[in-house]
């Protein structure tokens, strides 16, 4: 990575499992990635707001609940508002298959369903970073 990068984790809705967001906050950490969890229950307004006031280069929404057909689209709307459109967005958890080509064409970079090994989230993560900040820079 070229510089440790923000990522804001946010648990959006009303699912209250939150064991997944914090095992990939911890090894997103771990991978030397400055991380803000927001905790559990946030709406899409809460987490724009996190990651306006936190300044992150990305978001990751953990979603178990089968609101995020919902719940996404409201919170790539608000990032765009906010002029923050420019957040790498990935999205993990319980994700049936047939919904992860609509949500790339909402703008998700990734999605990572359950089984996903916790390096190569990372791994992708900061080169997913690194690339778009070269592109920048050209």
């Amino acid at each position: 990575m070229k510089r440790p990068y923000r990522v804001v984790v946010a648990k959006p809705g009303l699912d209250g499992h939150d064991r997944g967001a914090k095992v990939i906050a911890r090894a997103l950490r771990d991978d030397g990635f400055e991380v803000v969890y927001t905790g559990l229950h946030q709406t899409p307004e809460q987490v724009v707001a996190a990651v306006v006031q936190e300044d992150a280069d990305a978001v990751g929404l953990s979603l178990l609940s089968g609101a995020h057909l919902t719940l996404v689209p409201r919170i790539i709307e608000g990032l765009k508002e906010a002029g923050r459109s420019d957040v790498v967005l990935i999205v993990g958890g319980i994700i049936p298959e047939a919904d992860i080509p609509a949500l790339k064409d909402l703008g998700v970079a990734e999605v990572f369903t359950p089984g996903a090994p916790l390096p190569s989230i990372g791994k992708w993560l900061g080169e997913t970073l690194d690339a778009r900040e070269e592109a920048l820079e050209a």
